[in-house]
């Protein structure tokens, strides 16, 4: 008798990537011949730093854009940020954390030029993704730039169709229930918010706890708001929602598949695999790894900067009284 084939679709993120880079292509071809130069800062020895810093060069390399690699110690990433920030030849500084593994890495993020923030981590764009503010301008312009490994989680659910593009911008998660595993504040977070903003019941779930995000019955609130869930655990949680998003590190945490509802979509972020091989028996598509599509990502917020910066220079070419840079420029999007 012939073994059961699981019903489980395994999505790799390359196969993803190659749609979000061809994207990247089309909007470098509009720059004219102007190749983007993206900056790496490389201050600890973490492997998985240098892994990604190598991924991220032969992407580059692979589509249009220059990347350069500076090695240095800790105590002179501060310096090599400033100089970056006064160098017209660079457009966009990846600082590769963690540094100090401390508050000092908070400031080092706060360094960085907003007009050359390429992992959207300066107050400004976290401030922006927290109230559910898109631009930069009241113009609707210039795009506010989201963290990259939040924002590939993103894509790959619109490469999944679970985002709705029937629904008006916004709202394309409304009717989903997604629980994200790891509150933490680089990209556990960040992700429940931009899920919730986007529509989405999202239950954030951590050591700590169960919050639920949302932007309210019907979506009647612009942004998200955050609600505990008193003794509630990941148990009460995962079997209530159609995805689950985890991004657990270390090697020791194992998501237990018997929490799945049938048919969930199951995407993994973390360095490590966090759902057992058993996954792929509940489970209706499982993303076991999105480190192309950050990279992926990465280059588009490197295309994004480069564009808004041109287009503030635009528009301070054609009004030097321009105060867009300290005017009250956020837009919020209509629900």
């Amino acid at each position: 008798m012939a073994a059961e084939t699981p019903s489980c679709k395994v999505i790799l993120a390359g196969n993803i990537a190659k749609g979000l880079l061809e994207e990247v292509k089309a909007g470098l071809a509009a720059l004219n011949g102007r190749q983007p130069h993206l900056l790496g800062v490389l201050a600890n020895v973490d492997a998985a730093a240098k892994v990604y810093a190598d991924w991220t060069q032969r992407t580059c390399e692979e589509n249009g854009f220059k990347y350069t690699l500076a090695r240095v110690d800790k105590d002179d990433v501060e310096d090599t940020i400033i100089n970056a920030n006064n160098d017209d030849e660079v457009d966009g500084i990846l600082v590769y954390y963690p540094i100090h593994s401390n508050r000092q890495d908070q400031y080092l993020q706060e360094c960085v030029s907003l007009s050359k923030d390429v992992e959207g981590l300066t107050h400004k764009y976290i401030f922006n993704m927290y109230q559910n503010i898109r631009f930069l301008d009241e113009n609707a312009t210039r795009k506010s730039v989201l963290p990259c490994t939040p924002l590939a989680v993103i894509k790959i659910l619109e490469y999944l169709h679970i985002y709705n593009p029937i629904l008006p911008y916004g709202n394309r998660l409304f009717g989903h229930t997604i629980c994200v595993v790891n509150r933490s504040e680089v990209v556990g977070r960040p992700l429940a918010a931009l899920l919730a903003n986007d529509g989405a019941c999202v239950y954030s779930v951590d050591v700590t706890g169960v919050q639920k995000f949302t932007r309210g019955e019907g979506l009647r609130k612009r942004k998200h708001e955050v609600e505990e869930m008193p003794n509630w655990s990941i148990k009460e949680a995962a079997p209530l929602c159609d995805v689950v998003i985890t991004g657990v590190p270390g090697d020791k945490y194992k998501f237990d598949t018997a929490l799945l509802r049938e048919g969930a979509v199951c995407i993994n972020f973390s360095s490590e695999k966090n759902f057992p091989p058993e996954v792929k028996q509940k489970a209706s598509i499982y993303v076991p790894a999105i480190g192309k599509v950050t990279i992926a990502v990465l280059l588009r917020n490197l295309l994004r900067i480069t564009q808004n910066r041109q287009l503030q220079e635009t528009a301070g070419t054609q009004n030097e009284h321009d105060a867009l840079p300290n005017a009250k420029v956020e837009k919020i999007l209509d629900p």
